[in-house]
């Protein structure tokens, strides 16, 4: 299998929206995902983006090309570290799951906070989430049980 990380491009956006769409289904939230693929689009080509993303795309012996992962984040401010970054998602499709994937885009941010000069990442994981929850440790990430979620939706 041929797997390469890359920068996420315009043309990828309707394959990351699936991919989205398929992350919501596993989180129980199928319908939580209402971003349309144009403003979706804007937010991370347009003008002024505030989103960025990395992409596992496999190219096949004939050529063709198929994403089966996904890792999007934007830049978080910390009035306690400075610019931190935050990853939104990081996706691998189930049948490719196992498959150090996961590990690959994982490995991309890590490299990508380092060259930003981004002091450090953070996240949030489900906490029935255990696949996830095992490959974070993996990593040595802390995890903060002290704070609680907190959202306004308009």
């Amino acid at each position: 299998m041929n797997i390469q990380i890359r920068r996420a491009e315009s043309k990828d956006c309707a394959r990351l929206l699936e991919l989205i769409k398929e992350l919501a289904l596993y989180e129980k939230a199928p319908n939580e995902v209402t971003v349309t693929l144009d403003h979706f689009i804007e937010s991370g080509f347009g003008e002024k983006p505030v989103w960025w993303a990395f992409v596992a795309e496999e190219t096949k012996t004939d050529g063709s090309t198929e994403i089966h992962g996904f890792a999007l984040y934007y830049i978080r401010y910390s009035t306690w570290k400075g610019q931190r970054m935050y990853l939104e998602d990081i996706l691998v499709t189930e049948q490719m799951r196992g498959q150090k994937i996961g590990k690959l885009l994982f490995d991309q941010l890590i490299e990508e906070c380092k060259e930003k000069g981004f002091k450090g990442m953070v996240w949030q994981v489900l906490e029935w989430n255990e696949p996830a929850i095992r490959f974070y440790k993996k990593y040595n990430a802390d995890f903060d049980p002290e704070w609680i979620n907190c959202s306004l939706n308009n």
